[in-house]
């Protein structure tokens, strides 16, 4: 199982909305050798984090796949994705077109790797219900390799956030 966040808070190069852009990028993902959708999550309109005054909202949405890439020919083939959408990064958490992570990895997505990039699981994932809550709908009962908490645990920990269902 791999388990890929998708977000966007800026029109596509091609004048796409952000949920447009999320949506192409979540069927490409098929496109990759060695990698099969098989499910994908409601789409979520979430506030930027961290807060920047602004900004606009995110369409956020979880892609759940079957494959056995390599963690690093994976993270490249999605960079390759946000790049044909024109991302840019000019500063840490800015405004993008485009953002693909790789949350886990695994039968079971139980695979922990600290180097090289990508760290698995995502480093942050569990603290950002943007990205549980639409991971709940996609692999629901999922647990944390490094936590032991199930994707529920961890959401019933996480104070409200401002997100709604697209």
């Amino acid at each position: 199982m791999i388990l890929i966040a998708l977000g966007a808070n800026l029109p596509g190069t091609d004048g796409r909305a952000p949920r447009a852009t999320c949506e192409a990028a979540a069927a490409a993902l098929d496109g990759i050798p060695g990698l099969r959708l098989e499910a994908v999550s409601r789409w979520w309109e979430t506030a930027p984090e961290p807060p920047l005054p602004g900004a606009p909202w995110y369409a956020n949405g979880v892609a759940r796949c079957a494959g056995g890439l390599d963690p690093a020919a994976l993270l490249a083939a999605l960079q390759a994705l946000e790049q044909a959408a024109g991302r840019q990064r000019p500063y840490p958490n800015a405004p993008r077109t485009l953002d693909l992570d790789i949350i886990a990895m695994g039968a079971m997505g139980e695979t922990v790797r600290d180097a090289p990039d990508p760290v698995l699981p995502h480093p942050r994932a569990h603290l950002r219900r943007f990205v549980l809550e639409p991971l709940a709908e996609v692999a629901p009962g999922w647990v944390h390799p490094r936590l032991g908490r199930s994707v529920e645990a961890l959401l019933a920990e996480l104070p409200a956030a401002p997100m709604r269902p697209l």
